[in-house]
């Protein structure tokens, strides 16, 4: 099994080798500026500029710090603060929010004052909202 790995070597070195990235412009040259047809770039060679790019040390960069193992911390606490507090004490907060314009009171007040005109055998809606005995009109010579 040895002997077989040996004789792949070769060939396994010239694939996971990588060449430098060329561009081959398509268009005709014009005027000095685009005199050459072949740019090639050299991404290797980072010492000029000073920095990395964050993806190089840690492919699995997700953008909180250049750090791995901090950026890994920051972005679990981040999801996890971002899901469960927002998410669910959000929603918890909002379900228990109090009952603006008191419409679910007034549905159980509805149904409340139904049953209790089919309890005494009345209509449920009467032709007089209010009780006309008990509403006191201003006489004539009042105005």
């Amino acid at each position: 099994m040895l002997t077989r790995l040996l004789r792949c070597r070769p060939g396994l070195s010239r694939v996971l080798s990588t060449p430098a990235a060329r561009f081959v412009s398509q268009s005709k040259p014009s005027g000095a500026a685009g005199s050459t047809a072949v740019t090639g770039l050299q991404h290797e060679d980072k010492s000029d500029h000073g920095e990395v790019s964050p993806y190089v040390k840690n492919p699995d960069y997700h953008g909180f710090s250049t750090d791995p193992v901090e950026d890994e911390w920051n972005m679990r606490v981040g999801f996890f603060l971002g899901i469960s507090v927002a998410l669910v004490i959000g929603g918890t907060f909002i379900c228990y929010l109090p009952d603006h314009r008191m419409g679910k009171w007034a549905k159980r007040e509805a149904e409340r004052l139904i049953e209790i005109r089919e309890k005494k055998g009345l209509p449920l809606i009467d032709e007089n909202y209010y009780d006309p005995s008990k509403i006191v009109l201003p006489s004539a010579g009042e105005e």
